[in-house]
């Protein structure tokens, strides 16, 4: 890799010689797999860490999604938000589930609970919002519709790692919350994700789907998938587990230089911390305003490229765009107004813990007239 290049994002690894020394454990014990004892304890440990009741580890972010909707039996329609990457929809989809898009609040990025009474049809079951960078959405108000309309609540929080709103984890809201562990996320176990659950019952109901639906050697209680975390990935995740506050702090330290040094800049918005909510700085987004600031966002975007910093327009498109959904009703963009104005004006700046005083300046030096 060209050592003068800024990432967008940089892996949390852990400690090679501590990890060579778990990976030796693995290899003694020839158990590679199959809720061996380093998934059972990752499991564990993320529950204390997260302040959950129950945690189902996953191979991947998308599948516990996928999971979770099977589990609970959703149908029909779901609402959720465009302002998302693609797996919150894909996972509808792959269900049989058609989505129903609904605007965002400009204030978070999230879904808007006021516009989501109005796309409700007898043929909705659920709703599927988002913890848009990891900002929590306003769970009360949307378990409030839900329980009016005997709606389920899956939370796809793939962003939302450590997210606690007053103390409690925001995880804990819903049905159902899914995490991602992908290399980009602030806590990683390379690929990875999990899915958290308020009831024993369900935990053993979601592990049984995420392995084809066994419940014993011969017992096949459900059509189920192969969604299971090796013990590999599971020792790297004890070992991550062991850092990550570490990281957070840096990105945190990395968020306020970058706030500090744009809040002056006309044209350049961003969001700032909200009251109670302890965040995990995932990412730090900004949104231009081409009139105020002198230069489009794809402008911005580019002389950032050609200066080795990379940036994401991230989430543009919006999934509403896409070919596959473009057709559906709820993706007129006159419905979403909101979410075509982020997606268009935004650049997530390069934001891990990773990144130098040197660097975090020549990001800025790009931005900053």
């Amino acid at each position: 890799m060209d050592n003068n290049l800024i990432t967008v994002t940089s892996p949390l690894l852990p400690n090679l010689e501590e990890f060579y020394g778990l990976l030796k454990e693995i290899w003694n014990s020839k158990y590679i797999t199959n809720n061996g004892s380093f998934h059972k304890q990752l499991e564990k440990e993320l529950a204390s860490y997260l302040k959950v009741p129950y945690v189902s580890l996953f191979t991947n972010g998308t599948l516990p999604l996928i999971t979770a909707l099977q589990a609970l039996r959703v149908t029909g329609e779901v609402i959720t938000t465009p302002y998302s990457f693609v797996a919150t929809t894909h996972a509808l989809w792959w269900n049989g589930i058609k989505p129903v898009f609904v605007d965002v609040d400009l204030e978070t990025g999230n879904l808007d609970p006021e516009k989501i009474e109005a796309a409700i049809t007898p043929k909705t079951t659920a709703i599927m919002p988002v913890h848009v960078y990891g900002k929590p959405c306003d769970t009360k108000k949307i378990q409030e519709i839900a329980d009016r309309y005997g709606l389920r609540v899956i939370y796809d929080a793939a962003h939302a790692f450590g997210v606690e709103v007053n103390g409690e984890s925001v995880l804990n809201a819903g049905d159902m919350s899914t995490l991602s562990f992908h290399a980009t996320k602030v806590y990683n176990t390379i690929e990875g994700g999990a899915m958290v659950m308020h009831d024993e019952k369900t935990k053993q109901r979601i592990d049984y789907l995420k392995n084809f639906g066994f419940a014993g050697e011969t017992t096949v209680v459900g059509p189920g998938i192969n969604s299971k975390m090796d013990e590999v990935r599971a020792a790297y995740g004890i070992l991550n587990l062991r850092q990550v506050d570490e990281a957070i702090a840096a990105r945190r330290e990395v968020a306020i230089t970058y706030r500090k040094a744009l809040r002056s800049v006309e044209g350049i918005s961003f969001f700032d911390d909200m009251p109670g909510v302890k965040h995990n700085y995932s990412y730090f987004p900004i949104f231009i305003d081409e009139r105020k600031y002198g230069m489009t966002r794809d402008e911005l975007y580019m002389k950032m490229r050609e200066a080795k910093v990379l940036g994401r327009r991230y989430f543009y498109p919006l999934i509403s765009e896409f070919s596959t959904y473009r057709g559906l009703e709820s993706a007129d963009p006159k419905n979403l107004p909101n979410a075509h104005k982020m997606a268009n004006s935004v650049i997530c700046l390069p934001m891990h813990h990773t990144l130098r005083t040197e660097d975090i300046e020549r990001v800025l030096e790009q931005i900053v007239k």
